[in-house]
This record gives structure tokens, sequence and C-alpha cells, in this order.
């Protein structure tokens, strides 16, 4: 992508897999490592709206249960119980860094009801004109199957949508798009760019994600194809390292950009 210096209003989505260990728990190094990242980028004059999973993860971590939730209605108590969890690690490390945050939760009615739409809106540019970052989530404590967003890749897309942004990074446990699984096939190939996200890209991209996400890349790339249908162009990353980051910025070729049209 050409002139990421003039970059000003980005968002940045970052998944389960990539917040938490493998025993499920809060990678706290990981998110301090982003945290201070999101700090010195509003430092440099940028805004950013974080979009972070990892709610349902803290309440098993908070509730010292030893399986994931079995039932919708345990999903959702254990997500109520960790989002608390999860703001308020959020706030103290930003706190450190002299930032402040504001929580927004989300249902998918918000995007196709004109007046919540434009009410979310102004909350976004209230946020952000007042300094804060914006913390992004899909609210699966009181989230019905009609109401969903199907998982926080399409979230972000929506909210970048919704910000006007004028990048959305996507950060996942793989260096991005590649022609097959790279976990399966050592041979795979990553695609450094690609210029239109087809309905055969979609179908070559596999199902499920990881254990403990719910998105796979082919929710990535339907991600990509709403942002840049409208204008934005978007990145994978591996968040595995946060710091890629500050290479991006830095305009090293990494990862898979998305080109807008």
């Amino acid at each position: 992508m050409e002139n990421l210096a003039q970059v000003q209003r980005i968002v940045i989505k970052i998944g389960t897999s990539t917040l938490t260990h493998n025993t499920g728990h809060l990678n706290l190094r990981r998110i301090e490592t982003l945290v201070k990242i999101v700090s010195d980028f509003k430092n440099a004059g940028r805004q950013v709206i974080l979009v972070s999973s990892g709610a349902v993860s803290a309440g098993i971590a908070r509730l010292g249960a030893d399986h994931r939730p079995r039932t919708p209605e345990e999903k959702q108590a254990m997500a109520a119980v960790g989002q608390s969890d999860l703001m308020a690690m959020y706030e103290r490390f930003f706190s450190t860094y002299g930032h402040t945050v504001g929580q927004i939760l989300m249902t998918r009615d918000v995007v196709d009801d004109p007046a919540r739409l434009s009410a979310i809106r102004n909350t976004f540019e209230s946020l952000l004109a007042l300094g804060c970052v914006p913390i992004v989530n899909e609210n699966d404590s009181v989230s019905i199957e009609e109401l969903k967003f199907g998982g926080n890749d399409t979230l972000s897309a929506y909210v970048a949508l919704i910000c006007r942004a004028d990048l959305l990074i996507n950060l996942s446990d793989v260096d991005g798009f590649y022609d097959r699984d790279p976990r399966k096939f050592s041979d795979a190939r990553l695609i450094p760019i690609v210029d239109s996200v087809t309905d055969a890209l979609i179908a070559a991209a596999g199902g499920a994600g990881t254990e403990r996400g719910t998105g796979g890349m082919a929710t990535k790339l339907k991600a990509a194809r709403i942002v840049t249908e409208a204008g934005i162009p978007m990145y994978i990353l591996n968040g595995a390292d946060p710091t890629v980051l500050y290479a991006l910025m830095d305009g090293e070729p990494i990862g898979t950009f998305f080109r807008a049209h």
C-alpha cells in the first residue's frame, strides 16, 4: 500500500487466538505490547479503534472453568463475566501510557437500523474527538443468532465502515493469506497482494479457525470484501508479535494487503 504515513484513522482487530495462551488464559505480555504500540500511534497523531475478542476466554479463566461453553446460555454468562475483566485489563494498560479507553458493545441490528447507526457513528466520533481509544466487541451476553455479526472479523469490517477508517488491520495467528493452509501444507505460498476478493477465493480459504477462536480465513476474506468494496484497504498480519505493526507502518512488505476499490 502506498502512503501508509498518511493513514490517520486505523481499525485494528485482534482475535482470541492471538490474545490468549494455549491454556485459554489471556496473554498479558502480548496485550501490553499491543497497547504500547497503539498508544505510540496515538502519540504520533493517529486515531485507533480496537476491535477485541477475548471476553469468553477471560470469563472461563475468571470462573475457573475447565471447558469452553457448551450452550449459548453458558457462553453468554462467561462473556458477561469476562468482558469486565477484559476492559479492566485494557484500562490498566492504556492508563500506564497516558490514554483513556471507552467500551462499545454492538449487535448487528445497530448496523441495520438507520437511527441506531447514526447514534453509534456519533459515539465513535465523540470518543475519538475526546482522544479516547474505543474498544469494541460483539455484545455476546445479549446477542441472539439473528443479531450476531458472525464473529469479530465481520464486526471489525463494519466498524471500519461506520468510522470511515483509512485502514483495517486484522491481526491473525498466521502471516497472511496463503494459497492453501500453511498449518497443513509446508509448501503453502503467502499471497502478498489481493486485488479482488472473489467467491472462489473465499471458497478455497477453508472453514474454522483455531479451537479458541471462532473465525477462519474465509471470514477474514469476507471482511476484506466488505471494506475493500467500500474503498477501505485491509491487511492480514500475524499478531504473535504486535511489533509487526511498526514494521507495517514503516513500509516493510509484510502480511497480505487487500487493495481497495
